[in-house]
């Protein structure tokens, strides 16, 4: 009986340490109501909304592109870096400016990579450096990210699902990462009409005209066409808020 009982206990040992390690906000992303971690997402699910994305920061317009939304009583949501622009802790106080004025702050990897071409274990050091970063900056880490490029084939599913991530897409492009100028980019927002309920538009922080001229239009548009602008996590219905208390040590660098 005795070698009965320690076998099973041995196989019960070797079946739990085989299982995929789960990351703890895996969990909660299933928990805070908002879509399921893993999940490819490009269009917010609540109605009259339209929420307003930044891909490349922290960078050079941030504290203007912040002061606009401000003014406007308008929210937006922040897709970050650690490299790409500069090192993030340059920017520390940038990002806190981000989250304390109550717009979203997410993930866009550690520098920028296409992650479809990255083995599992490269992805993962892609987003736990930012994560590290996200901690010693904000005492907290998101439950949010955009792969760059919008490449969210191959492990990153699998991968955001394990770390706890919602991936997040969009399906109206400004144009402006290719420098379409701002009227090709006014027309996309245009072109969502006037019942562009429930869009995620993908715009750059790091683009001069976007924060100087395209931001200021698309407050005035939003506001003529009944659409409030908000973060992804409350266009998806989520009421955290997007990020998780996680502490850390403080300092850091690039």
């Amino acid at each position: 009986m005795l070698f009965k009982l320690s076998t099973i206990a041995a196989l019960l040992v070797a079946a739990t340490s085989a299982a995929p390690t789960v990351h703890p906000s895996a969990i909660f992303a299933r928990q805070s109501g908002g879509p399921a971690a893993g999940t490819v997402i490009t269009k917010c699910t609540q109605s009259g909304v339209i929420a307003v994305t930044f891909d490349d920061g922290p960078g050079q317009y941030g504290a203007q592109l912040l002061q606009l939304l401000n003014q406007a009583n308008v929210k937006a949501t922040f897709f970050v870096t650690g490299t790409l622009y500069g090192c993030i802790y340059n920017r520390a106080q940038q990002v806190k400016d981000y989250l304390a004025s109550g717009h979203q702050v997410a993930s866009h990897t550690w520098t920028h990579a296409n992650l479809q071409n990255l083995g599992t274990q490269q992805i993962q050091t892609e987003m736990s450096r930012l994560e590290t970063a996200f901690k010693n900056i904000l005492g907290k880490k998101p439950t949010y990210m955009r792969p760059p490029n919008g490449a969210a084939g191959g492990q990153v599913p699998n991968v955001m699902r394990q770390m706890g991530y919602r991936v997040i897409n969009w399906d109206v492009d400004s144009g402006d990462w290719n420098n379409v100028g701002l009227g090709t980019s006014q027309q996309r927002y245009q072109q969502a009409g006037s019942g562009g309920q429930g869009h995620i538009v993908l715009n750059h922080e790091t683009v001069a005209y976007t924060v100087q001229q395209l931001v200021p239009w698309v407050i005035n548009w939003a506001k003529q066409n009944n659409l409030r602008m908000v973060t992804v996590a409350e266009c998806l219905g989520d009421t955290t808020g997007g990020l998780v208390d996680a502490p850390g040590g403080g300092g850091g660098s690039c």
